[in-house]
Order: C-alpha cells, then structure tokens, then sequence
C-alpha cells in the first residue's frame, strides 16, 4: 500500500472529468487501498481518485472514529436527492479551508463496491454530504465552486500565501 500525493486548489487537473471504470480488477482495488491509507494518514473522511490525479470515477469515505468503516463507490451516481441541509465543508485538496455549503439532506447513490458489486444506498446527514462532495470531484467540482467569486478568489490567495512559507 501506498501514501498517494494530493492535488491541491487551484491545480487544473482537479477539474478534470473522471471516466468510468469498466472492470473492477486488482489493480482498481490496489488503487482503492491506497487511497483508504491516504484518507487514514491526512485524516480525513473521503477522496476521490480525481484528487490523486487518477480520473477514474472512484470514492472512499470512512466516517468512523476508529477509521474501519470504509466504503467504496465504483462508478457512483446519486438517483435521487431531496431536503436541505448546511454543514461545513473541508477537503484535502483545499487545506486549512472550511465553509459553510448548503446541498440535498437526503440522497439514494448507486455503484459498485470493492468487488464490482452492484449496490443501492440511501442515505442522509453527514455521509450523504460526504458522498455528495466526492462525487463533485469526479466532475471537476470543488466545494469552492458553491461560494462567491470573492470567498473563492480570497481562498486562492489565503492557499498561495500558504505555499509560499
């Protein structure tokens, strides 16, 4: 297993469009591995392959404490969404960064799993947030894209100035 490098905003490949995976073999599960030892090391709670710079349409999230809990989404898309709800939002390829974003309370989400299983999920609250903004990334979406042009503009230069020191 490996620690993958993360894309950081405003890098242009986070905007690149992810393909689908057309066999879930061991190379997908090695890939999706990897990006679960990233998730636990940063920590975090989600990634998308998109933010590795790989564009395969892939998502792991593990909301649990004692990071075993994971789950993987292979080609997911959300069916169906409703509700609404505001939570903070933070993401590994936007470090430091925090903000409030309002999306869909509830969601039912297809895809394959770590085996290339078909499954259905519905879901709500914190995970349904998660899945959402994972999926955002396989189409080049950052959470960023939610606020004004000002907070975006203001975030770039908070994050150059970061990179500078």
């Amino acid at each position: 297993m490996a620690i993958l490098e993360v894309l950081h905003f405003p890098d242009p490949h986070l905007r690149t469009k992810a393909k689908p995976v057309k066999q879930v073999d061991n190379a997908i599960r090695q890939l999706v591995d990897d990006m679960f030892e990233t998730v636990y090391k940063a920590p975090a709670i989600g990634l998308a392959a998109t933010q590795v710079n790989v564009h395969k349409q892939i998502v792991v999230i593990d909301l649990s404490e004692e990071q075993n809990q994971p789950l993987c989404f292979i080609n997911p898309k959300i069916m169906s969404s409703g509700g609404v709800q505001t939570v903070e939002e933070g993401c590994l390829s936007i470090p430091g960064i925090f903000e409030k974003i309002e999306r869909p309370e509830h969601i039912i989400v297809e895809a394959l799993n770590y085996k290339g299983e078909s499954f259905t999920l519905k879901t709500d609250g914190l995970l349904a947030v998660c899945i959402q903004h994972e999926v955002d990334h396989l189409v080049g979406k950052l959470f960023v894209d939610y606020l004004s042009s000002l907070k975006r503009q203001r975030i770039r230069k908070k994050l150059f100035k970061q990179k500078k020191r």
